[in-house]
């Protein structure tokens, strides 16, 4: 009876201040830097759609190129260790020397991210997606300290996990016998023959095999990703990281599943290793024309390493971008097809054909939608009533909040909750703290004891936050 009486004053405990909390976010829903003040402070669970070069800062990223004394070609801002033939090139101690260093850092700045982008002058969408290139030498042997760099970012703002897509997985296997596979898995995919499809990935599958696909997953894991967590002591008390293997869409069909295969092996074998995904941009020439194959090679890995989560980029499309009607399948593929375990972006659901099903579909097996707010508005310009954002959460989607890309967005967690917050005046505190939860519960983490500790802490940490807010 003792025991009883206590789990019921704690119950009305907590939902006592639970209440007192929803109550005041409503009394700020329009003061936005009260927003930022509330949700700085409170739990924010995991990030899940996580680009690790894309979530850098660029101020670090300069400071090693300058370091390093990089070339800088002067044109285009980009950065290379090694100075090519071609093009207008100088090193960073020149620029330093002739007294011009300043006037390059703010030109480097606005193009490795959105810093003072004024909306007029060039793409946003053209823009974010170059980036990544222009300072990506910059990060290559600086992997740790962008790794600690995150995790202190994540610490500070109250972000328990983050679950990052780090690196491609290097590879140097010869794949030019198999090359004629590119031409037939097109055709193929083409007439929609999965039987045949099929068959001929088991070809390419065997040979990759065949040419120890396997070594280089099992090098990835323990002498790059294994190293680097334990030696940074990444996973502590107050954090906890796991890691994406990716493979990018533009690459040549045969290219791209042999990134795969190895992408899943890697995957299979490793506790650190949560996933796999598939980027870069969806609208781009290849990523539409083999989006279905690339479907197809999902499911195809799925059968041969059922034990493997993947989630995988889709929709991230509005009208305008592509021809109308390729709005209409891109979910429905990766959901159906790939047989996805979460959706990124999935910002043109309404255009998708039988889109209501699909809703209810994502619902009943439980497949979460990853919703970045910050990135869809620069890249996309969706925002508002526009974002689908109530559509999923009408039909009962799980949702989880993202960053996607916080370094050339120059954003973090805590304003995509401010946002959310202040532009969805009817999705409630209650809401927001299972949109949290949601990001913890439906993390690819494969120990249960490491996802059953971050449940507890976050129960935790709420209890402290929603102390904060006085009853009335």
């Amino acid at each position: 009876m003792k025991l009883l009486y206590t789990l019921c004053f704690a119950f009305l405990f907590t939902v006592t201040y639970s209440q007192a909390t929803n109550d005041y976010l409503e009394r700020i829903r329009d003061n936005e830097v009260a927003l930022t003040a509330f949700f700085s402070q409170m739990p924010k669970g995991g990030d899940l759609h996580h680009h690790f070069s894309g979530s850098i800062y660029a101020e670090p990223l300069l400071q090693q190129a300058i370091t390093a004394d990089f070339y800088l070609n002067i044109e285009t801002m980009d950065v290379l260790k090694d100075k090519p033939v071609n093009g207008n090139w100088e090193k960073f101690s020149t620029l330093k020397n002739n007294g011009t260093l300043e006037v390059y850092k703010q030109k480097i700045m606005q193009k490795w991210s959105v810093k003072d982008y004024n909306y007029v002058d060039y793409p946003s969408d053209k823009l974010f997606f170059e980036s990544f290139m222009k300072f990506e030498p910059a990060i290559q042997g600086n992997f740790g300290s962008g790794l600690l760099e995150l995790k202190n970012r994540a610490i500070s703002e109250n972000v328990s996990y983050i679950e990052t897509q780090l690196s491609t997985i290097p590879t140097d296997m010869n794949t030019d016998d198999l090359t004629k596979f590119n031409f037939r898995l097109r055709k193929l995919a083409l007439l929609k023959d999965e039987k045949a499809i099929i068959k001929s990935l088991d070809s390419v599958y065997n040979s990759l095999l065949k040419k120890d696909a396997i070594s280089y997953a099992k090098d990835f894991n323990i002498n790059f990703v294994s190293r680097l967590h334990k030696d940074l002591k990444i996973d502590d008390s107050r954090f906890t990281m796991r890691y994406q293997n990716f493979v990018l869409r533009f690459m040549e069909p045969v290219d791209l599943f042999k990134n795969l295969v190895i992408a899943f092996i890697s995957a299979d074998t490793s506790p650190l290793m949560a996933g796999v995904n598939i980027v870069s941009p969806e609208d781009g020439e290849t990523s539409m024309k083999d989006y279905w194959l690339h479907m197809m090679m999902f499911k195809y890995c799925h059968s041969k390493y059922p034990n493997v989560k993947y989630t995988m980029h889709a929709g991230e499309l509005t009208l305008g971008l592509v021809q109308p009607e390729e709005l209409t399948w891109h979910i429905g593929a990766a959901v159906h097809t790939a047989g996805a375990n979460r959706i990124g972006h999935g910002v043109d659901m309404a255009y998708e054909k039988d889109a209501y099903d699909l809703l209810r579909y994502m619902a009943k097996k439980s497949i979460p939608i990853e919703i970045n707010l910050v990135s869809n508005e620069f890249i996309l310009k969706v925002k508002g009533s526009r974002h689908p954002l109530t559509l999923y959460k009408e039909f009962g989607v799980p949702i989880v909040i993202s960053t996607d890309d916080a370094g050339i967005l120059r954003t973090n967690m805590t304003e995509q909750y401010v946002l959310l917050a202040k532009r969805y005046k009817d999705i409630s505190y209650n809401d927001i703290k299972k949109f949290v939860y949601n990001s913890i519960n439906y993390s690819f983490i494969k120990e249960a004891s490491v996802k059953k500790q971050l449940l507890k802490d976050l129960d935790n940490r709420f209890k402290k936050f929603e102390a904060i807010f006085p009853l009335n």
